[in-house]
């Protein structure tokens, strides 16, 4: 991965996580003074002009984490009724590329989404009835429940908190920016579960 392909996580004043946001971006929110603190480790340092009276070159460090003035459109909803945008991108990561029927991990090519309750039987195209599949088991379960295709969900679907999408939307999530977005997560979140296991490993 080039390191200029590092995202930045930036959050409201509070400390919310928001989105992933680039160097350009953040360069920019810094020269426009929207940045109203940084931590987490520095990214870049980003070289700028030379002063014409001391001869200096400016120079801009960027953090792994930025807090912004302003808000975010996904937040500006109602927190109670939230509910992100569903993408198989998101989904797969959420159920950890793993088929939640015969249990084994999949490249993203060989896997798809599965609405537990088929959509020919009124079930919708929500997180909460959304599963990843194999292939081969989406096409053995077809337009059945699991239980008329006599087989057994492994996890329960749920739908993501704003922090936990904000996750599941990251690539190459550093440990301090995955340290500041399970913070974020309820303390009931499946993903608490997993992302232990793989800081163990």
């Amino acid at each position: 991965m080039s390191l200029l392909t590092q995202q930045v996580l930036r959050t409201d004043l509070a400390g919310m996580p928001l989105e992933w946001v680039d160097y350009r971006d953040a360069a920019r929110l810094h020269v426009l003074g929207l940045v109203a603190y940084s931590c987490g480790d520095p990214l870049f340092l980003l070289h700028g002009g030379i002063n014409a009276g001391t001869g200096r070159q400016s120079q801009l460090r960027i953090h792994s984490i930025i807090a912004t003035h302003g808000l975010h459109h996904a937040l500006d909803q109602p927190r109670d009724g939230y509910s992100p945008p569903l993408s198989n991108r998101t989904l797969f990561q959420r159920d950890d590329h793993m088929c939640l029927y015969c249990g084994q991990r999949f490249p993203a090519r060989q896997l798809s989404r599965d609405h537990v309750r088929p959509t020919s039987r009124g079930g919708q195209d929500v997180w909460s009835n959304v599963v990843t599949a194999c292939v081969r088991c989406n096409n053995h379960k077809a337009g059945r429940t699991p239980e008329d295709a006599g087989m057994e969900l492994l996890a329960v679907p749920f739908t993501p908190t704003h922090a936990e999408y904000v996750y599941l939307m990251g690539r190459h999530v550093l440990a301090d920016q995955m340290h500041f977005l399970r913070a974020h997560f309820p303390r009931s979140s499946p993903l608490h579960r997993r992302l232990g296991r793989g800081s163990a490993a």
